[in-house]
């Protein structure tokens, strides 16, 4: 039985990625550093001052700190969403029916927490979700389970009773060892990727999701 569904945000309620790339190479090209494609699907998964800290090994550089180039990271992002950003297909579709299903809904995501207001507000979604949490505010971010718990226990809702919707794998994992249900809904371009074999349920975009992928162990 599903008591709550938790969202991931980049990549599954809004096409970010392509924002954190252009953000990283401005902010991290301006302080002397090769922002290389290869390199760059690196840092994807990592929390922003994971990111900060990536470059830094790979190209150190003099005078501003890591923490404080991956706050202009995060400055450029937000106004990148606000220019640009888009829910990804199906997404107001999901969350319209999970709330006539009267679902709790939460956020665990590895962005900012000063991002996921921004993301609220320019896809007007924020009055859906009961709780949000960020890896900002956890020891470690995914794939560690901490957001994924944190969510839940300030919903007061047991983590086998969630279902985490994912699109990355590292996200996928974390959920996973939160003892949570996982839906993924992976780019086109990683959609085949077996790893994502191991998830309860995949689907190629949020506007296939019905009731019948809510009623686990019904």
């Amino acid at each position: 039985m599903i008591d709550a569904v938790i969202f991931d945000m980049d990549g599954t309620l809004i096409d970010s990625e392509p924002m954190w790339q252009a953000a990283e190479k401005q902010v991290f090209g301006s302080l002397g550093v090769d922002v290389r494609d290869e390199l760059a699907a690196r840092t994807a998964s990592m929390t922003t001052i994971q990111a900060a800290e990536f470059w830094y090994q790979h190209a150190p550089w003099e005078g501003p700190s890591t923490s404080q180039v991956a706050d202009q990271v995060v400055l450029r992002v937000a106004e990148l969403i606000v220019l640009q950003g888009e829910a990804l297909a199906g997404v107001h579709h999901a969350l319209s029916l999970l709330r006539a299903k009267k679902l709790k809904i939460g956020l665990a995501t590895n962005a900012p927490m000063t991002l996921i207001p921004v993301v609220f507000d320019k896809l007007d979604i924020g009055h859906y979700f009961t709780t949000y949490c960020s890896s900002d505010n956890e020891m470690a971010g995914k794939p560690s389970p901490d957001v994924y718990l944190t969510a839940a226990k300030e919903m007061g809702v047991l983590p086998e009773r969630c279902l985490a919707v994912e699109d990355s794998v590292t996200g996928m994992k974390a959920a996973q060892a939160a003892n949570m249900r996982t839906l993924v809904v992976p780019q086109k371009s990683q959609f085949n990727n077996v790893k994502f074999d191991k998830a309860d349920m995949k689907l190629e975009s949020l506007l296939a999701l019905t009731e019948s992928h809510l009623a686990l162990n019904e």
